[in-house]
């Protein structure tokens, strides 16, 4: 935002340490946004988990972004292979 020469306004911009007069909706509302946002969190936790692929398994490869294949595309498999992982990369390999 630096370059826009602005800086928005945020909701927890206005709950600060360093004020001393805090307003008793401020501090409630951020003792709220914390509770929301580790419920948040445990919510996405529960759904997406971590791949646990190693090197030498079996993984199919989804054709949903893969433009070389031709004809309808509802005619199309979901996944193709069943290839061999040689190398892991990056953390969501």
């Amino acid at each position: 935002m630096l370059e826009k020469g602005w800086n928005p306004r945020l909701p927890e911009d206005t709950l600060r340490k360093d004020l001393i007069d805090i307003h008793p909706t401020a501090s409630s509302f951020k003792t709220m946004l914390h509770k929301v946002k580790h419920h948040a969190k445990k919510k996405w936790d529960k759904s997406h988990k971590v791949p646990d692929f190693k090197v030498g398994d079996l993984a199919l490869v989804s054709t949903l972004n893969l433009n070389n294949i031709k004809g309808p595309k509802r005619l199309e498999d979901s996944y193709v292979g069943t290839f061999f992982i040689l190398a892991l990369h990056g953390r969501g390999s």
